[in-house]
């Protein structure tokens, strides 16, 4: 199987001291080890640049841009990019006025948007209920991977 994974999944992946990090570390290494392939698109690495580059005092992980370059290539390495196409932008727009999507959650449907795109239907996220909208895609958490609930 498939995953895209979320950009709040790098972020406790990258800090180490997160609650949650044991969580996401367990997930994705279960994936991995188990011959299930993870993906990113570009549009998971700007949202962790934003976050990985914001001060620890505004919820950010605090680093400076040479380190969040070297964690973005790290997953670039890791993980598979699937890059940016044309047909991103006219699945986006069908998708937020199909969906009625408001504010931030755009950026929800930007990524659902380039899943459908790339034929991905499987996300990995600690939000699910943000994604609950998109009937295009299956929703797992950590939790659900380490629980055995994939079921695709």
């Amino acid at each position: 199987m498939i995953l895209l994974v979320d950009t709040n999944v790098l972020v406790r992946l990258e800090d180490s001291l997160d609650p949650r990090h044991a969580e996401a570390f367990g997930a994705v290494e279960w994936l991995k080890r188990s011959g299930h392939d993870c993906h990113i698109v570009p549009q998971v690495l700007y949202e962790f640049w934003v976050v990985a580059t914001r001060p620890v005092e505004r919820n950010g992980l605090g680093l400076d841009p040479g380190n969040a370059e070297d964690a973005i290539r790290e997953w670039m390495s890791f993980f598979r990019l699937r890059l940016d196409e044309r047909g991103v932008f006219r699945k986006w727009i069908n998708l937020v006025s199909m969906n009625q999507v408001r504010g931030k959650t755009a950026h929800d449907a930007r990524l659902v948007a380039a899943m459908d795109r790339h034929g991905l239907t499987n996300l990995l996220t600690f939000n699910p209920a943000d994604f609950a909208r998109f009937s295009l895609i299956h929703v797992y958490t950590p939790a659900d991977i380490l629980a055995g609930k994939l079921t695709s």
